[in-house]
This record gives structure tokens, C-alpha cells and sequence, in this order.
């Protein structure tokens, strides 16, 4: 039992150890400003800005330093704009090849962005957040003994995870994620943990980690 209840916890530290892998979005700076934010105007009439009226925004910042940027007009009409961005930890500075440089003022936490006043929130990929369970991972660093693992992912940002042994015992964390294309990093108190993830249909998600060499087939609750 003993022995049992030893691979199960240095399964545990394995899953949850701190990724300290260059060259990944773990050694992004800025981690929550990553993704896909949007803002809606609350005014039938929108809000003008430089003699013209827009209804709604999109932008997606990547960790190369890319934005993109949609803007809905009142008319109906969409004005793009992409280009390079700067940020340090009161402003961010939009850099595009056919326009002046943008100097803005910025709060962020894990699921709000505020520019220049404007409140934006961000949207996780279709079908991600919801209720998961595995009772089948794979991988030359997983014990045996491991019953189950439930994921509980937000469409706040929030997660919840647990894990349970054979003999009864669980381990949980709580906290919040981010991510970009397959990569997902679940962030808590203790450390975090970072995996490639797979959406096959509505139902299945598929978690993945070379250096663990982990594989986890979770069916949405």
C-alpha cells in the first residue's frame, strides 16, 4: 500500500511540475493577454471614435508579438488591421506598417482586458470548456494505479482538476488557464502544468505531453 501510494503522488509532482521549457508560451510574459477578446458596444449608436461609430471589436494577440483586429461599424462595414505589438505593464502599443504607432493604456487580469477604458472579454475554442473525465492515461511515467482523472474547465478561464488512485485517494488543484493553438497551461498555486490538446467532435478530449510522456482520453461529462 505504502509503495502504491508512493508512484501515485510522484505521478501527481510529474503532471504538476513547472514547465521550464524555452521557446513556448510558458515563457510568454504576458500570458493572459493571449487569445481572442471581443467588446460590444451597449449603445444602440455605438461609440464613435475619430468621427466614426463602431458596434463591436475583435483582437487576437499571439505570443510572437502578432495582433489582429476587427472592428464592426454602425453601417455594417468591418475595418481590419494587423501588425506587431509592444506591451510592458501599463501600455501596450499597436505597430502596423500602414499606420502611425498606437500608444494605449491597459489593465489585464486572466479573463479581462480593459484598453483605454473599453472592457473586453476573452472566448475560449468552441467546445473546450465543459466537465471531463479519463479513466484510461497512458504513458511510461503514469502509475498504474490512477482511476480517474476529471477536468473541469470554465469558460471564465477557471479550472478544476482531480485525480484519484485505486485505493481512494485524490489529489486536486484549482486555478486558472490559458492557452494558444493546441497549447494549454493550466496555472495554481503550486506550479502549473502544460499539455497539447486535441478536440475530436464535442465529446472528446485528448491531452498530451512528450516530456511526461502522457496521454489522456477524457469523454465530456
Amino acid at each position: 500500500m505504502i509503495k502504491t501510494f508512493y508512484f501515485f503522488w510522484l505521478f501527481i509532482l510529474s503532471l504538476f511540475s513547472c514547465n521550464t521549457v524555452a521557446d513556448d508560451i510558458t515563457e510568454f510574459d504576458y500570458p493572459f493577454l493571449l487569445g481572442n477578446w471581443y467588446w460590444f458596444s451597449n449603445q444602440k449608436e455605438g461609440i464613435e471614435n475619430e468621427g466614426e461609430s463602431y458596434r463591436a471589436m475583435h483582437v487576437m494577440f499571439k505570443s510572437d508579438y502578432h495582433f489582429s483586429m476587427r472592428l464592426l461599424r454602425i453601417d455594417g462595414k468591418v475595418e481590419q488591421w494587423t501588425g506587431n505589438y509592444d506591451i510592458d505593464d501599463t501600455n501596450i502599443t499597436f505597430i502596423s506598417a500602414d499606420d502611425d504607432d498606437q500608444i494605449h493604456t491597459y489593465l489585464l487580469n486572466y479573463n479581462r482586458f480593459v484598453l483605454d477604458g473599453a472592457q473586453f472579454t476573452k472566448l475560449a475554442p468552441e467546445h473546450l470548456a465543459g466537465n471531463w473525465r479519463a479513466k484510461n492515461i497512458s504513458g511510461q511515467d503514469v502509475a498504474d494505479n490512477i482511476s480517474e482523472f476529471a477536468l473541469s474547465l470554465r469558460p471564465d478561464f477557471l479550472f478544476s482538476v482531480e485525480i484519484s488512485n485505486q485505493a481512494g485517494k485524490t489529489k486536486q488543484h484549482r486555478g486558472v488557464y490559458y492557452l494558444e493553438d493546441d497549447q494549454i497551461v493550466l496555472l495554481y498555486e503550486e506550479g502549473q502544468h502544460d499539455s497539447r490538446f486535441v478536440l475530436n467532435g464535442h465529446n472528446t478530449l485528448t491531452l498530451t505531453n512528450k516530456y511526461f510522456g502522457m496521454e489522456a482520453i477524457l469523454n465530456r461529462e
